[in-house]
């Protein structure tokens, strides 16, 4: 039986998936644009030199393509997920020479062939979330993939959120953990 938690969550990710189907198609990419914006302006990308993004799902999350090229551009090594068997996460070398491999509900993942990224070899990463609070927590898919791979994980977080999906309070559990800078459109919030 589910707990209550988990029946909030499964709530908010419906109501806030409704929300983001519901947005102009315009104004999901000026949205996308102010958050790269913020993003590489923060002083951690640039003094980063790896960095643990994520292929960007078309309409649940943002559109990251722009902001990889824009950060392979300036050198940066990005690393991109890879799921493995019983919830667990890897991340590989994202190579703009090599096809990702597409595995199912939009996701697309570096391949075997690209070289693994350790851990201590990232310097920061953007989290993925189906939305965060205002006190820096996140909403994840329910996987809790990133949930276990952030638990030793001793670098820097951000997390990108539209504003129209930014929540007072998301559902928590002694697990979750928050990022370090959330960004909207219009604020950086530091916790």
């Amino acid at each position: 039986m589910p707990s209550t938690i988990d029946l909030e969550k499964k709530q908010l990710r419906g109501e806030v998936r409704r929300q983001l189907t519901a947005m102009d198609p315009q104004e999901l990419v000026r949205g996308d644009t102010a958050l790269f914006e913020r993003f590489l302006a923060l002083p951690q990308v640039r003094e980063a030199k790896t960095i643990f993004a994520f292929w960007g799902i078309a309409g649940k999350e943002p559109d990251t393509k722009r902001l990889i090229a824009r950060l392979v551009e300036e050198g940066k090594v990005i690393g991109l997920p890879r799921m493995l068997p019983e919830h667990q996460m890897e991340v590989r070398r994202y190579d703009p020479n090599k096809p990702l491999v597409q595995v199912g509900f939009g996701i697309s993942e570096p391949g075997v062939d690209c070289p693994l990224l350790s851990k201590e070899e990232i310097d920061l990463i953007l989290v993925p979330a189906v939305c965060y609070d205002r006190q820096g927590y996140r909403l994840g898919f329910g996987g809790g993939y990133y949930d276990r791979w952030l638990e030793h994980f001793t670098g820097f977080r951000v997390g990108l959120c539209r504003k129209a999906v930014l929540q007072d309070k998301v559902p928590t559990e002694p697990h979750d953990s928050r990022v370090d800078r959330l960004i909207t459109e219009e604020e950086i919030l530091s916790f």
